[in-house]
């Protein structure tokens, strides 16, 4: 019995999409698919599985606790991919190296990671992103933004803001005060999970005058508009930080330009959970959802550790959140069609199948009932499936 038990269940983490939640997620892929395309990103699509060295290139050691680890027949560690931006970079810098700047790529695909599993967020999960690779530019950054934005959009989100910050600023502000590397990790895990009692108790703890400690305790705080930003410059007194506030308020002026500006604010205190990112990094909020539907930024160095030293900007977004975020604002998901329910009384069995091969050719959806019905049969039918039109040969 507990045999025929495990051969119904799947492993920790995981799900299994039903026909309509298959719909609805191939939907939104098809939607960012056509964007991306439209946008003049080439899709891209790498192995599930990668060579471990190639995945924690330059990452954090804290990385490997999390990832899905296997081996191949000449004993060599393999792991899956829990994010796309690395294998992507691995790409480029190996079978795109000659390929011309910029270079504009995107990808629909599944990652994993070994973790506690949360609403919106499995250990196999669903990304769409794009990466563009070869610019320094604030308006590869914008492009990137409103990229983003669009694809939101696109997925049918109508209310969503994008905080947006700037890894320099905080290096250059804890470098202003010439915290110790140890120091400066501490604080920025409790940046990045938001913890301000820990992030406070820290602070205390170094060896910093008042004027300074308040300023460091201030940063996760620092998220607003504009006069927000322009207020930043009073905390940063060194070239790095001025720097950063320079480039997220060009960047900001490029928004203007696409007519975005009302779905960006800024967040000072902001900090990706990867350790390549370099400049700009965003997330995507929504209500009702505590944690990004999306989230990207600045990776500047990542490919020189494949040995192609190229400037690098993209972001990823979770197909799941959107869905969820969809389903608890109540909004309407893409759709693809279901046009036509097509059935037919004994004996019309070939004209059947030639109307709906012409139904077909003009762009319809239709399914051919397999075997004969009457004309409630075929309705019931119909309505069941969730077709819009019953065509029923008498």
């Amino acid at each position: 019995m507990e045999k025929d038990k495990n051969v119904l269940e799947i492993p920790y983490g995981t799900r299994d999409f039903l026909p309509s939640e298959a719909a609805d997620k191939r939907a939104i892929e098809t939607k960012l698919a056509e964007l991306f395309a439209e946008w003049g990103y080439e899709e891209v699509v790498t192995p599930t599985i990668e060579y471990l060295d190639n995945l924690t290139l330059g990452s954090n050691s804290n990385l490997q606790d999390h990832l899905f680890k296997l081996f191949d027949k000449d004993n060599r560690t393999l792991a899956l991919r829990h994010e796309m931006t690395t294998p992507i970079a691995r790409l480029v810098s190996s079978r795109l190296k000659d390929y011309p700047l910029p270079m504009k790529l995107s990808y629909i695909s599944s990652v994993f990671r070994q973790e506690q599993t949360q609403m919106g967020r499995q250990c196999e999960f669903h990304q769409a992103g794009v990466e563009l690779m070869g610019s320094t530019s604030a308006f590869a950054d914008a492009e990137i933004l409103s990229l983003a934005i669009q694809g939101l959009l696109r997925s049918g989100l109508k209310d969503f803001q994008i905080c947006l910050g700037q890894v320099e600023f905080l290096n250059g502000i804890m470098e202003q005060y010439q915290l110790p590397a140890e120091a400066k990790d501490k604080l920025k895990a409790a940046m990045e999970q938001r913890n301000l009692v820990e992030l406070e108790t820290l602070v205390d703890q170094l060896g910093l005058s008042d004027n300074a400690k308040a300023v460091l305790k201030k940063l996760p705080l620092l998220n607003g508009g504009e006069a927000m930003l322009k207020s930043a410059y009073d905390l940063a007194l060194n070239e790095q930080s001025r720097r950063a506030l320079d480039n997220l308020s060009e960047i900001y002026r490029l928004l203007k330009s696409y007519g975005i500006e009302q779905y960006v604010r800024f967040d000072l205190g902001i900090i990706r959970d990867f350790s390549y990112y370099t400049g700009m990094v965003f997330e995507a909020y929504t209500p009702g959802l505590g944690f990004p539907l999306c989230g990207g930024g600045r990776y500047d160095h990542l490919l020189s550790d494949f040995g192609n030293a190229c400037p690098a900007t993209g972001f990823g977004m979770g197909i799941e959140r959107i869905l969820l975020a969809l389903e608890r604002q109540g909004l309407e998901k893409p759709k693809r069609a279901r046009d036509i329910y097509l059935s037919y009384v004994p004996g019309k069995e070939n004209q059947a199948v030639e109307r709906a091969s012409l139904l077909r050719q003009e762009g319809k959806t239709v399914e051919l009932a397999l075997t004969p019905q009457d004309k409630a049969e075929a309705a019931k039918m119909q309505q069941a499936k969730g077709y819009g039109e019953l065509v029923y040969l008498p």
